[in-house]
């Protein structure tokens, strides 16, 4: 496969996933927004929101102002100035499908195509609080149906392979990027505020990653910061977990050097990280301090990110 063939199949991947993280961050801020404890720690949602995109300086390097309801949901859902928005996602996803488009089968095409025809149609100013709430119901459709169509579709090429690769690197970021932006309120040593405050926070977190049910059906009690920060990081049955995405991130990565016929700089990378996820321990993680734990990660993923792109996408 032409590298920038392979390129396109794996940014399309990302940016369609993070349509849907961000689609799913701001359904969760909002959600918060409408609790009454919501501005204990200092920061409103909407810059919780921001932080978690990793988008805070260019919201205001674009002269937004003030971090508000209107105007984040505008520039994460909406803005051509983020590239990170919604619709940039979508643009670009839609733009790598159109130029790999004989890789794709039918149904994944249609998928991106109609998910993208109908975002054009969404008028921002326009939109009430039940059209957004469509709006980004259908933005997740469009993921799922994506992602599903991939699964059941394609064949169990390389083309598939850095397609999934694009996926679990982007979730693994996002799933790190929200647990350490609530890293403070994921210590269970830290003293509760009392009032409801830290349920509301640890529930934004897994409400943030689609994991509210899953914790109750692992754990069968009610949320607790340690163990949230267990689901995220370290349960492999969980698949929006570090780990999980890791063990999968590893698996296309062999698959590829099995097609390919050799290994490098990224399997390895990917091991060595996979291993030290297997092999950590809760306690061990917040004695290091798990602000450090999650810094680290998010800067070897992006390392691995680079290692990809240097072996497979240039």
């Amino acid at each position: 496969m032409l590298s920038r063939h392979a390129d396109n199949l794996y940014w399309l991947a990302r940016y369609v996933e993070r349509a849907e993280n961000t689609a799913r961050l701001i359904e969760a801020a909002t959600r918060l927004s409408a609790m009454p404890v919501a501005h204990r720690d200092g920061r409103n949602e909407w810059e919780m929101a921001l932080d978690a995109t990793g988008t805070t300086v260019a919201f205001k390097g674009a002269g937004n102002g003030e971090a508000t309801q209107r105007s984040v949901i505008d520039f994460l859902a909406f803005s051509p100035d983020n590239p990170s928005s919604i619709r940039s996602c979508l643009d670009v996803a839609r733009a790598n499908a159109r130029s790999v488009r004989t890789a794709l089968t039918m149904d994944m095409w249609e998928t991106i195509n109609s998910g993208w025809l109908e975002s054009k149609k969404v008028v921002p100013a326009s939109l009430g609080r039940q059209q957004l709430s469509d709006h980004l119901s259908g933005i997740k459709e469009v993921s799922l149906r994506f992602d599903g169509s991939a699964y059941r579709t394609m064949l169990r090429n390389d083309a598939y392979y850095f397609l999934r690769l694009g996926t679990y690197m982007e979730r693994a970021d996002f799933t790190a990027r929200i647990l350490a932006v609530k890293a403070d309120v994921l210590d269970p040593d830290r003293p509760s505020p009392g009032g409801g405050f830290d349920y509301y926070q640890w529930s934004w977190i897994l409400r943030s990653v689609s994991a509210l049910t899953s914790y109750h059906w692992v754990y069968r009690e009610n949320l607790k910061p340690h163990l949230v920060a267990e689901f995220l990081i370290l349960k492999e049955e969980m698949p929006r977990s570090l780990v999980s995405c890791y063990d999968n991130i590893t698996r296309f990565l062999d698959a590829l050097s099995r097609d390919y016929g050799r290994q490098g700089v990224s399997q390895r990378r990917a091991r060595q990280i996979l291993g030290r996820l297997q092999d950590a321990d809760l306690a061990g993680v917040f004695r290091a301090g798990l602000a450090d734990f999650l810094s680290d990660f998010v800067g070897e993923n992006a390392g691995l990110g680079s290692a990809i792109a240097e072996q497979y996408l240039t």
